[in-house]
């Protein structure tokens, strides 16, 4: 049987009919970006990353306005409280963060040091001072990754085997996962949006 890109097609008939003509395509010969553009757009993308927003819901839009007297509340069929999350998004990126740049850091034991063992944050003053914490840790591990004298993709000597860049992507996703919980927790509460 003869090709049927070449000859044609089956019209209605069972008749060959022409290929309808497909108009020429032209390729654009593009000088690529030189490493040093390459290097600086990932680290703009990655600090952009971490900040969070597009297509997702901000850490500063999800922590905003929550009642004080929902922070220690779980709502039925949720196993954390928004202090608990909060808390956990805040543990976790500080232990990226020291493990990115403290060869000598040691990590809380998994999982228990990762939460707090509370579901209610001990006062208003705690539930500020960890969106604080939060916030300056994100800002450190942006700081980190904006510097072009750190090698994102240079594989730590301590450790198994990371660099910079993945723990970035660990620490933005996991962030972003967490957010979306705490998001569903406050539609819960009958506290979202802000």
């Amino acid at each position: 049987m003869p090709n049927s890109r070449k000859s044609g097609r089956k019209g209605a008939a069972g008749t060959r009919s022409a290929a309808p003509a497909r108009p020429a395509t032209r390729t654009r010969s593009v000088a690529p970006a030189s490493p040093a553009a390459n290097d600086g757009a990932l680290r703009e993308q990655l600090v952009a990353l971490l900040r969070g927003g597009g297509a997702h819901a901000t850490f500063d839009a999800v922590v905003a306005d929550l009642p004080a007297e929902l922070r220690g509340r779980r709502p039925a069929g949720s196993p954390f409280s928004p202090w608990m999350l909060l808390e956990h998004m805040r543990i976790a990126q500080w232990d990226i963060l020291e493990f990115s740049r403290d060869p000598g850091h040691v990590s809380p034991d998994f999982p228990a040091g990762y939460w707090p063992t509370n579901p209610a944050p001990p006062s208003s003053a705690a539930w500020d001072a960890s969106i604080a914490r939060f916030r300056s840790d994100r800002d450190a591990l942006e700081r980190l990754v904006a510097n072009s004298a750190t090698d994102v993709f240079a594989r730590f000597p301590h450790g198994a085997g990371q660099h910079l860049l993945r723990e970035v992507l660990v620490a933005a996703s996991h962030t972003s996962y967490h957010l979306g919980e705490l998001v569903l927790v406050r539609r819960l509460l009958g506290a979202w949006p802000a």
